[in-house]
């Protein structure tokens, strides 16, 4: 039952609301008014008399559209069995409820019109959004065209807006960049986090393999390849004769090493073979150590080694979350993070 159902055993309608194709809806002003300033004036300046009957025309959508329009006024509230009418004339109640101020039926219907958005209706949409100040409904139109834009440019509002409308194509192509940019972004992003959760890899295994107990990691054993590539490489950095021939120089493998001797000296929290303590046995960290306290590290090695001991710290915390019982919901957005196939929806 409507909020208003019996209001017309308490008072005859004294509005009627014309339509573009000429249909009369009667109508109460007090319910109209009350739902919406806009038709609250509009009805105060057609009235002509105290209790006058008045009309106002309501333009633009179909006869059925306003009366949806009306019933959801005289409702005051959208209600599930009310999610079809919504969806049958989702566009028109959004231009109405925009156009005549009742911002509750106009979260409505943008809501229902953005979760049965399709590519052959997103540059419609799009400027609809725009007209009616719809971000969310804008914000999908837009990266559906960005998703999917063989489909859009398919689409009899693309031809449209190629042949009259160049605001509009130059704005959907400007939207495209962004997001192409954005895309870029986020590529070079998930590149840097493997580079530096990788490089946090490379220290735990240093510090594995030179632990008390050693690296009992067989060669064979995929389940721990930093051991085995960087006992590879630490062989090579011991037999190499490029590095011994050239004091300061060395192949590049060589050369590889040392700045990762050098980057497990910068993130080593360990006291040094001299000082009380637990001291680290990886080779050269006391070096670097003192050489480090006698001469500042530049700015990019500082931005470097911070990153690493982020990425080292996120990648305990999630060991540490894998063997606890986490929600669902927590898990897939973590997994969605960590594969950096996040996108804003």
């Amino acid at each position: 039952m409507t909020r208003w159902a019996d209001l017309d055993a308490l008072r005859p309608a004294d509005v009627q609301v014309v339509t573009s194709d000429g249909k009369s809806i009667a109508a109460h002003s007090f319910v109209l008014g009350t739902a919406s300033p806009v038709l609250e004036r509009m009805i105060e300046r057609a009235r002509r008399g105290w209790n006058a009957e008045c009309t106002i025309r309501v333009l633009g959508v179909s006869s059925d559209a306003v009366f949806a329009f009306l019933r959801f006024l005289y409702a005051s509230r959208v209600t599930p069995e009310d999610e079809e009418v919504v969806t049958v004339h989702g566009p028109q109640l959004l231009a109405l409820s925009h156009a005549y101020r009742i911002a509750w039926l106009k979260r409505a219907a943008e809501a229902s019109v953005t979760a049965r958005l399709t590519p052959e209706h997103a540059v419609d949409m799009l400027k609809l959004a725009r007209l009616c100040d719809a971000p969310r409904l804008y914000l999908r139109c837009a990266r559906l065209a960005a998703k999917d834009f063989a489909a859009v440019e398919r689409s009899d509002g693309w031809r449209f807006a190629r042949r009259h409308d160049a605001a509009l194509e130059l704005e959907i192509l400007q939207l495209l960049e962004d997001a192409d940019q954005r895309r870029e972004r986020w590529t070079r992003e998930r590149a840097s986090r493997e580079a530096y959760r990788q490089l946090g890899e490379a220290m735990d295994s240093l510090e594995h393999i030179f632990s008390d107990d050693g690296c009992t990691c067989a060669d064979a054993d995929i389940d721990a390849p930093p051991c085995r590539g960087l006992r590879l490489l630490m062989r090579h950095y011991a037999t190499c004769g490029a590095r011994k021939s050239a004091p300061g120089g060395g192949c590049t493998r060589c050369k590889r090493m040392v700045q990762l001797f050098r980057l497990h000296a910068s993130v080593c929290d360990r006291a040094a073979p001299h000082d009380d303590g637990y001291p680290c046995r990886v080779p050269l960290c006391s070096q670097f150590k003192g050489k480090m306290r006698a001469e500042k590290a530049d700015k990019t090695w500082r931005l470097l080694v911070k990153k690493v001991t982020r990425a080292r710290a996120m990648s305990r915390l999630a060991a540490g979350r894998e063997r606890e019982v986490v929600p669902e919901v927590v898990a897939a957005s973590w997994a969605r993070y960590s594969s950096g196939g996040a996108r804003l929806r």
